[in-house]
């Protein structure tokens, strides 16, 4: 790899902020429009027909899990293509990309099996029959886009790390656009369609991730043609192969380490009471909406410190990192200022107003929306470091500190403080705030030392050498 010293003046803290928010905003916008897909499937599902939201919770719940362990390769492209393009290194931005894609189509395929055959599996954990064969059927037809849905993830890797964080930001609109009038259409059998009820919200899933798949692609083609990231597309390049296999597989698992304390934490609730747990899946939506301004941030620091990080400029790294983090703080003192002062409006937007349910609901979601305003500064924290640390490929240690922190510590909290304990649905919250405040600070110390040590090789996969 090319590698060379940055010559230019260093950045102020303004010029770091405005070039965060330029790469950041957008990708902001692309996870909330994201999101509200996955809002939109389970609003209209849930007019549809009660069985039919349960089996789309259900299913939809197996296959995010397949979704968020490939997407690692994705999110690996991310620094490694900046990183690269940051030294001029077009050969090297082409071959990290062409090897991302494939790696992503390699885990779809192996993961068709398991989806489109799951009801054994979901009969066996326990589940409802009818509501098991119902989620097979959506699994079956859904498994044909998680391929397309990886590569989509590529691109938009390749895309943002390449500053092209615009298109991102429209195709993932455009598709979420799509989804609502293709789910009109198939669910409920509108326009002269057939009704198909959960099977057209999957075809309309399908749909949606071929048509962005194919948007990208073509944008990328055009508007990046110096990469040439599909030019001889057939032919393998084990070296930069294992680089994204190494940098791309702890993230996934540290993705999945996440999303099982969120998944535990639901399982506890629901021992709780019925109550509880749809406090607990209001408050968490919230939660899930604002977290996506992190996400979005935490992809933009990624980029700036690939970039830095090829040029080994720790400047330039350390100042970016300092600006960012200070973004995502005011973002989440904004967001705890918002959960303490209107927590009922919040809640009650979900609400039907004749609910008998609902002032019961109330009150144990603002218990909850206290817990989730200190929940705001934990999740910020650990998510901006975890994009800080993909910025300097560093990404096996931080998984182990993500599990530790997750499982280890913050489901037991949880836990302990739930039940043992006796505090109830809160405890269960004040679990997850221990469990990512110790993951931020664990991941925060590890970024900052390895933040002084950049001219040394990438930890997480490597660099690789020149080749065609």
């Amino acid at each position: 790899m090319v590698t060379s010293r940055n010559t230019a003046a260093p950045l102020s803290h303004g010029g770091h902020a405005r070039a965060l928010l330029v790469l950041g905003l957008p990708l902001v916008g692309s996870h909330l429009a994201q999101l509200a897909i996955q809002i939109t499937d389970t609003l209209m599902l849930g007019w549809y027909s009660v069985e039919a939201l349960a089996a789309v919770v259900l299913g939809g719940a197996i296959y995010f899990t397949f979704f968020i362990v490939g997407s690692g390769f994705a999110w690996a492209v991310m620094p490694m293509v900046a990183s690269a393009a940051s030294t001029g290194d077009d050969v090297q931005v082409r071959r990290v990309t062409r090897m991302g894609l494939w790696l992503s189509i390699l885990f779809g395929l192996a993961s068709v099996p398991v989806l489109v055959w799951s009801e054994p599996i979901l009969i066996a954990i326990g589940q409802d029959p009818g509501v098991a064969a119902d989620a097979s059927a959506y699994l079956a037809v859904v498994a044909i886009g998680l391929t397309p849905n990886l590569l989509i993830m590529v691109l938009k890797s390749y895309l943002a790390a390449l500053g092209r964080t615009q298109v991102v930001l429209w195709v993932t609109v455009g598709t979420a656009l799509l989804n609502v009038v293709l789910n009109y259409a198939l669910i409920f059998g509108n326009w002269g369609a057939p009704e198909l009820g959960i099977i057209g919200a999957a075809i309309a899933s399908v749909t949606l991730q071929v048509v962005g798949l194919l948007a990208l692609g073509l944008y990328a083609m055009l508007v990046t043609p110096e990469y040439d990231i599909f030019g001889r597309f057939w032919r393998p390049d084990w070296e930069a192969f294992g680089s994204v296999f190494r940098l791309g597989w702890p993230i996934g698992l540290t993705n999945l380490a996440e999303v099982g304390l969120f998944s535990a934490s639901t399982i506890m609730m629901g021992w709780i009471g019925t109550r509880e747990l749809a406090a607990h899946g209001i408050a968490l939506q919230i939660a899930s909406a604002t977290f996506m301004v992190h996400i979005g941030l935490s992809n933009a620091a990624t980029i700036r410190a690939g970039r830095a990080f090829g040029r080994r400029d720790e400047a330039d790294l350390r100042g970016g990192a300092v600006v960012a983090i200070a973004i995502s703080v005011l973002f989440a003192l904004a967001t705890v200022v918002l959960f303490l002062t209107v927590p009922e409006l919040l809640l009650g937007l979900f609400l039907d107003p004749a609910d008998p349910e609902r002032p019961a609901i109330i009150a144990i979601g603002v218990g909850l929306m206290i817990a989730a305003a200190l929940f705001q500064f934990a999740d910020g924290a650990q998510v901006m470091a975890l994009g800080l640390l993909r910025g300097v490929q560093d990404t096996r240690v931080p998984m182990i500190y993500a599990a530790i922190s997750y499982w280890a510590v913050g489901m037991s909290a949880s836990y302990a403080l739930a039940f043992p304990l006796g505090f109830g649905a809160v405890g269960i919250w004040i679990g997850l705030i221990i469990g990512l405040t110790l993951a931020g600070i664990l991941l925060m110390a590890r970024f900052w030392l390895r933040s002084v040590r950049i001219g040394s090789p990438p930890m997480g996969g490597g660099a690789v050498s020149p080749a065609s």
